[in-house]
């Protein structure tokens, strides 16, 4: 069967359900600045949804079969199942639909320099330092990042240049769907455990993604993760390594760390310093993520110094380690970590900065993470005073009836860690309220709705404030 392709459809109405996704939500604005007319559907009223309203998307809530009536085609994310009456309708009326990394994948067809940027974590980041050099420079580059970069003004920009950037997401497979002609891998691990059998299958899943090089395609890897390495051996076009070892052609020295977790270096390239480099965005994990971005940002014609400028400016994109509020003397925080390794790395660097008691707040994401993962959980927040674990967010998944949060929390005190069970927001910001003092700092972590804790927090204290009338 042809699939259907997005150029057949010029000026006409997509509707997406599931607009609401970080990366749906950017397609749709991509499309619209491309001329499309764009509708779309989603569960809840969220942040996201009314960003694309203001590109003059038209967003329901609720997903119901006359939303699609009158579209020309119909996209949905990989968390729409089939069953969907959206989809169901779209069947019954004849109107082609494609899945959400297929769009992806044709938006980016026709680019000399298709950038797919993968690996478990630090996606979003190193699509947004990448980005930010490429426009500071003049590349004119078209972008589409699972998040929102203040330098890009959302998360998606059209562009008249060769350089097309984006996430490359391994969740059900999505990235095979993509034609890089530049292949990043930052890392592999245990993750979506929901569709795949294990983490051997998620490395030759990468591998498969590697494969979809051009022979005169670039491939750009974390010489520190032997996964990547495995993949690797087997790429037969040009391989560029970064790694924090001096064997790797992009690599750092001299590492310094200050007290609040911002990292100071040199960085080489093949064993030549070239630069110093003073991180805006705190941990050694960030400063992966920046040799990652300046490898990437060299293959594409960029002066690496001149990418390292950048890099020293870079100051995060919105839900990675974000301040949202300064509150009684508390620095609130929000941070997009899903799994426990990327909580791990948010609770290290929250360590670092509070001054007085560190309160973690944990808000698990799917019932089939958190079984999968579920020993990871019960230790990731440990340097941690206080750990607050809200109920697992199901996203798009069913409730199985024999998993909860207070299980977690269980497995948590027994590990030693001093954790409660708030299941909702209101218990949760009932809690802190009562028990934070001056010098405490909250960060909470999650990729499902827990910003909208932090934006509740910043609400009421601008109606206790009287501030927001």
């Amino acid at each position: 069967m042809n699939t259907a392709h997005i150029r057949n459809f010029p000026g006409g109405r997509i509707h997406m359900i599931g607009i609401g996704g970080s990366s749906m939500s950017g397609l749709a604005e991509m499309l619209i600045d491309q001329g499309y007319q764009v509708s779309g559907s989603d569960r809840d009223e969220t942040y996201l949804v009314h960003f694309v309203r203001e590109k003059h998307a038209e967003v329901f809530i609720g997903h119901r079969a006359d939303n699609v009536h009158g579209a020309d085609l119909v996209v949905y994310s990989a968390a729409i199942a089939k069953d969907n009456p959206e989809r169901v309708e779209a069947d019954r009326l004849g109107i082609p639909s494609i899945e959400r990394a297929t769009l992806l994948g044709q938006l980016m067809e026709g680019f000399p320099k298709a950038v797919g940027i993968s690996g478990a974590h630090g996606k979003t980041t190193v699509t947004s330092m990448l980005s930010q050099m490429l426009l500071e420079n003049g590349m004119d580059p078209s972008i589409h990042i699972g998040g929102r970069l203040d330098a890009v003004g959302g998360s998606t920009r059209v562009g008249h240049g060769p350089i097309f950037v984006a996430e490359a997401c391994e969740y059900n497979r999505s990235f095979l769907h993509l034609s890089p002609s530049v292949a990043v891998v930052l890392n592999i691990d245990a993750d979506h455990l929901d569709c795949y059998r294990d983490i051997d299958e998620i490395e030759y899943t990468f591998g498969r993604f590697l494969g979809l090089l051009p022979g005169n395609g670039i491939a750009v890897g974390n010489g520190d993760d032997e996964r990547v390495l495995r993949c690797f051996s087997r790429v037969k076009c040009r391989k560029v390594l970064f790694g924090m070892d001096s064997s790797h052609e992009w690599h750092p020295e001299s590492l310094t760390e200050d007290d609040r977790g911002y990292i100071s270096f040199e960085l080489c390239h093949n064993g030549k310093a070239l630069t110093n480099i003073h991180m805006s965005v705190p941990g050694v994990f960030n400063v992966m993520n920046g040799l990652a971005a300046i490898a990437t940002a060299n293959e594409l014609g960029l002066d690496p110094v001149k990418a390292a400028a950048t890099l020293e400016r870079f100051a995060g994109a919105h839900r990675r380690f974000e301040l949202t509020d300064t509150i009684d003397g508390v620095e609130i925080y929000h941070d997009y970590g899903h799994n426990p390794a990327e909580m791990r790395n948010a609770v290290s660097i929250a360590r670092k900065r509070c001054k007085g008691r560190l309160w973690a707040v944990v808000q698990p994401h799917t019932f089939s993470r958190v079984r999968t993962l579920f020993e990871q959980y019960l230790t990731c927040t440990e340097e941690a005073d206080f750990t607050l674990v809200t109920d697992i967010c199901a996203a798009r998944e069913k409730d199985p009836g024999n998993l909860n949060s207070g299980m977690l929390v269980d497995g948590m005190l027994r590990h030693g860690i001093n954790a409660i069970w708030t299941p909702s927001f209101d218990d949760t910001e009932g809690y802190l309220k009562e028990h934070w003092k001056p010098g405490d700092l909250v960060i909470t972590m999650g990729c499902g709705d827990i910003n909208l804790l932090n934006d509740q927090i910043h609400r009421h204290f601008l109606e206790s404030t009287g501030k927001d009338r």
